[in-house]
């Protein structure tokens, strides 16, 4: 079997390697897309699009169907991580861990055994639980609103100036990461669980998905903004400049879900526990 896949992997990598020698020269100004297709987005693309960012509207909307499968195919990727790495069936060790809020002190009782009686201040942990940093949460606490003020504004401003949905995503979700190290992940699950994840992650390609139906139904081709200037009542280069808007919104749920999940599963090793 492995002599088959050396066999599979040094034929297929020939292919290609075969092929790669009928493309331009690296560089080369004569190149068709030197000639045609950079030239059109560098000179057409304010007036098509309302939009003064060249990679944000080719991305968002020249090539809008590329960039949809890459959602796509991140949105496969979180999927395929949860089914290999999520441990669904707990495993429940013969004795639990639960640390008295106001004293700190660790208290080891027995599975089945009586559990104190003022259980509001007591807090299951795990055998690896180390005590958190009071300065550390207090200034994540105090930042991961603006770093996620910050994504959102990536995500808006993506027409303008560097950003869009994917950094955005990323930003967003490394606020949810780092509210996780920071305290600890059943605090991060309460708060965006498991379920909401994976929804918003689907959503994400919903939604991206969605606006390309739209403007099917109202006669244009899949993905082609300009069939929204009814809806939104703005002229039809504007609309394509809002429909690029929606479809980066759609790409940042989407990331961002996907990066948490995949933290969820990966830190704690698929049983959602206390994590890193």
């Amino acid at each position: 079997m492995k002599a088959i896949g050396v066999i599979l992997v040094g034929f297929l990598g020939g292919l290609l390697i075969y092929c790669s020698m009928d493309f331009p020269p690296w560089g080369d100004p004569h190149s068709p897309a030197s000639s045609h297709v950079s030239p059109y987005y560098i000179e057409h693309t304010l007036e098509d699009t309302s939009v003064p960012n060249i990679v944000t509207s080719v991305l968002a909307d020249y090539r809008g169907y590329d960039t949809m499968f890459e959602t796509v195919v991140i949105f496969t990727a979180g999927i395929a991580c949860i089914f290999l790495l999520r441990v669904f069936k707990a495993v429940e060790p013969e004795t639990r861990l639960y640390r008295h809020l106001p004293t700190g002190i660790t208290l080891r009782i027995a599975q089945g055994g009586k559990f104190p009686d003022d259980s509001d201040q007591f807090k299951r942990i795990d055998s690896d639980w180390v005590p958190h940093d009071i300065i550390l949460q207090t200034t994540c606490r105090m930042i991961i609103p603006f770093i996620q003020i910050f994504a959102l504004y990536v995500i808006a401003h993506g027409h303008h100036s560097p950003g869009g949905g994917f950094q955005g995503g990323v930003i967003f979700g490394a606020s949810i990461i780092l509210f996780a190290i920071a305290f600890d992940l059943r605090s991060a699950i309460k708060r965006m669980g498991e379920r909401l994840t994976a929804f918003l992650c689907a959503l994400g390609v919903l939604i991206y998905a969605g606006v390309g139906l739209v403007c099917m139904l109202y006669g244009n081709n899949f993905l082609d903004y300009s069939a929204l200037a009814d809806i939104l009542g703005v002229d039809r280069i504007s609309a394509r400049s809002h429909g690029i808007l929606m479809v980066e919104i759609g790409v940042g749920l989407a990331v961002m879900a996907v990066m948490v999940v995949l933290y969820y599963n990966l830190a704690s090793a698929g049983k959602h526990d206390e994590g890193l």
